[in-house]
């Protein structure tokens, strides 16, 4: 089921965590911030929103580190009810995608419900003071990769953040499949 996520909660202060990332390694927000901003995805696995667009994920991570842009994605989705979400399928599609970022688990999802995650993709772009900028989309693309020439809100914005601290006032919200929460 498709979800939508709410419009940016501008200088909302990103809550810090510490996860479990598919290098073995324990992985903090704060080691983890860029000095021109931060960029937090809320991904998964098997999301076809997430993998129709996953080279552009990829490409715009990179793009944004080197313009001093930390970046992490997540992926806090129930894999016992979705097993291609699960930590080993995790760790494989890390490696075969290279992913030039750290991917982490949130298994008990308190990040995802600390973030008020609501789908995947799900973009939290902050600034350098950890202050909530951008809470929109990748680009126009859907459930299906879009034209290659779309514009690239994600990347814009971000680099709109890291050149003045502050997002742009428009924003699309991103569109995905729900968070796959563990049942209560």
């Amino acid at each position: 089921m498709a979800a939508t996520p709410p419009v940016c909660d501008f200088d909302w202060k990103a809550p810090d965590f510490t996860l479990l990332g598919t290098d073995g390694q324990n992985h903090s927000l704060s080691a983890l911030a860029g000095e021109a901003g931060t960029l937090v995805m809320f991904i998964c696995n098997h999301c076809p929103y997430v993998l129709a667009v996953l080279d552009r994920i990829l490409r715009d991570a990179r793009d944004l580190q080197a313009l001093g842009v930390g970046v992490v994605a997540i992926c806090s989705n129930d894999a016992e009810s979705y097993p291609a979400d699960s930590f080993e399928k995790m760790k494989a599609m890390a490696t075969e995608q290279a992913f030039p970022f750290p991917y982490l688990h949130d298994e008990d999802q308190s990040v995802a419900r600390a973030y008020g995650a609501a789908c995947t993709p799900d973009f939290f772009g902050f600034n350098g003071a950890m202050e909530l900028q951008y809470r929109g989309r990748l680009d126009a693309s859907r459930n299906i990769a879009g034209p290659a020439d779309l514009r690239r809100d994600l990347f814009e914005a971000m680099k709109q953040v890291a050149e003045t601290g502050r997002g742009p006032s428009d924003q699309i919200p991103s569109m995905g499949c729900s968070i796959k929460w563990k049942a209560a």
